[in-house]
């Protein structure tokens, strides 16, 4: 026990603990990333953890603990619905095994979070009887855009038909000049896009079309000379 004493005065105060996520792991879209601690001391000293920013800090000397998620060896897995009301911030409780006292040290880090969604069409029109895949993406406070689902947004359209997120219009409809749609992000109704499709009126030309395989070697007629 005498022996102890010295390590215990020896050890080094700790000031302030920060956190980081993995930016490759699409924390965007995924409720898991791998985390990194940096452990500052009162001398200005610091230390990092293993995995993430490969320091000498093994996550078997660290607890982590959240009312909002579980972190274990390093891996943050975090509940997205309940850390939405504080703009997705987590609250970590972080207790060190090499500090005496096993005092609980409160850490915030901030997770990517939607800021906006838009379309971004294939095609510029949309054509009677073939399905239209209406293309919604997700512009996030880390600048990434992704693209979204059904899961994320909900669609509307005023005219046509919704089959999950393709829009379809009946071949025989000859009224319909335009559709305006409109997606609304499932966690936050103030996030929403709308955009107008206009519907391809002309018929389409046929002449190119490719019925069989001998169509493409086929040499284009000439025309004769008068």
């Amino acid at each position: 026990m005498l022996c102890s004493l010295p390590a215990m005065a020896q050890q080094k105060p700790v000031a302030r603990i920060s956190a980081v996520f993995d930016s490759t792991a699409v924390a965007e879209l995924y409720s898991s990333t791998p985390i990194g601690l940096e452990i500052k001391y009162a001398d200005s000293t610091s230390r990092t953890t293993s995995g993430l920013l490969k320091g000498d800090y093994s996550w078997s000397r660290i607890k982590v603990e959240s009312a909002d998620g579980e972190c274990r060896n390093g891996v943050l897995r975090f509940n997205r619905n309940k850390i939405r009301p504080d703009n997705y911030r987590i609250r970590l409780l972080v207790t060190l095994q090499d500090e005496p006292g096993n005092k609980q040290h409160e850490v915030f880090l901030q997770l990517p979070f939607l800021t906006g969604i838009r379309f971004r069409h294939y095609t510029d029109s949309l054509k009677r009887g073939i399905h239209f895949y209406l293309n919604v993406e997700g512009i996030y406070n880390t600048g990434k855009i992704y693209p979204l689902d059904t899961t994320r947004v909900r669609l509307y359209a005023d005219e046509g038909k919704l089959i999950g997120q393709d829009l379809l219009i009946p071949q025989q409809d000859s009224i319909t000049k335009e559709i305006a749609v409109r997606a609304v992000y499932r966690g936050n109704a103030e996030i929403n896009a709308a955009s107008v499709i206009p519907v391809k009126q002309g018929a389409d030309d046929e002449s190119l079309i490719i019925e069989n395989e001998k169509d493409l070697f086929r040499k284009p007629a000439r025309k004769k000379k008068q």
